[in-house]
């Protein structure tokens, strides 16, 4: 009996001793289960800040890209010279009938206005009726040689004299002659029209007849339009102005005996020319429907409309 008591007091010890443990198995195994969830808990903030710190670097390149590259709404914005208006007003035209839904935009502010207008990202394409200074291509802008133009000398249709040399044009702006009998005209005193500081054609004119800061205008006016007016209403004016847009309101004067016309300008025997300018900024790629018109301009297929409209076509 003894021994049948002592085997069933052992197999009750060996099955506690099985149970316990089992039970301490599975508490270690759910405190470790436990442990690691929370230490992956604790770790995800984290990892969330670190992937939103750290953008790819697909993301980024992307970003740039975009920085870098005007934003295409269908319009193109041209701002400067005003004595571009004809030719850039035709290809403007011709422009938008070839492209349905485009728009085009040119603003008459003079050459210095719409060259500061590119470099602040005002207008897509500046304008200029000169060549940029070192200190504007130093900040960035870019010319291209979209045409010439004859700076023409122009005086009332009324007044005889029909032909002057460089010196005496400059003699004339600079004061020295002052009454046209002077120079073969009526006894009248000359009035000097001229343009205002940063007008392209004004640098133009000054620079080729050597009168930089040393004109006695009587007027400084503001658009090729305003000096080509007042000429008209003024006998005894003496203007200079586009070829491109000179009318038949006033008379141009041959120079040096050369007329100035296309050809002459073209063959550079009428000396008193420039160039016209496309001014853009570099870095800055121009949007889809502004390079378009950019390579349509500077293309052959524009020639013949810049020289509908006076000017001679670069290409």
């Amino acid at each position: 009996m003894k021994k049948k008591l002592s085997v069933f007091v052992m197999a009750l010890a060996g099955a506690a001793l099985l149970a316990g443990c089992g039970s301490s198995t599975t508490t270690a195994t759910d405190t470790t289960t436990t442990e690691t969830t929370e230490a992956t808990a604790e770790a995800s903030p984290e990892a969330e800040a670190t992937a939103e710190a750290e953008p790819t670097e697909e993301a980024t390149e992307t970003t740039e890209e975009t920085a870098q590259t005007t934003e295409d709404n269908g319009t193109v914005s041209t701002d400067g010279s005003t004595s571009m208006e004809k030719v850039i007003g035709a290809l403007g035209e011709s422009f938008m009938a070839q492209n349905e839904g485009v728009t085009f935009t040119y603003n008459p502010t003079g050459s210095g206005s719409g060259i500061t207008a590119v470099e602040e990202g005002r207008c897509d394409i500046g304008l200029s009726s000169r060549n940029l200074k070192d200190e504007e291509v130093a900040k960035g802008l870019t010319q291209t040689v979209l045409a010439y133009d004859g700076i023409a000398i122009i005086v009332n249709p009324e007044n005889p004299v029909s032909d002057l040399d460089i010196d005496t044009i400059a003699k004339i702006y600079k004061g020295e002659i002052k009454n046209w009998s002077e120079v073969g005209g009526n006894d009248a005193e000359i009035v000097l029209i001229g343009r205002e500081a940063g007008s392209g054609t004004r640098d133009g004119f000054e620079s080729i007849t050597g009168t930089e800061d040393a004109c006695a205008y009587r007027q400084e006016l503001t658009s090729t339009g305003d000096v080509i007016t007042t000429v008209a209403e003024n006998p005894d004016a003496i203007g200079y102005a586009s070829l491109a847009s000179v009318k038949d309101t006033v008379k141009a004067l041959s120079v040096g005996g050369v007329v100035p016309s296309e050809d002459t300008v073209k063959d550079g025997s009428y000396v008193i020319q420039r160039p016209f300018v496309l001014v853009t900024k570099d870095g800055v790629a121009l949007s889809a429907t502004a390079q378009k018109f950019f390579d349509y301009i500077t293309s052959a297929d524009a020639a013949s409309i810049i020289s509908e409209a006076g000017a001679v076509p670069a290409n």
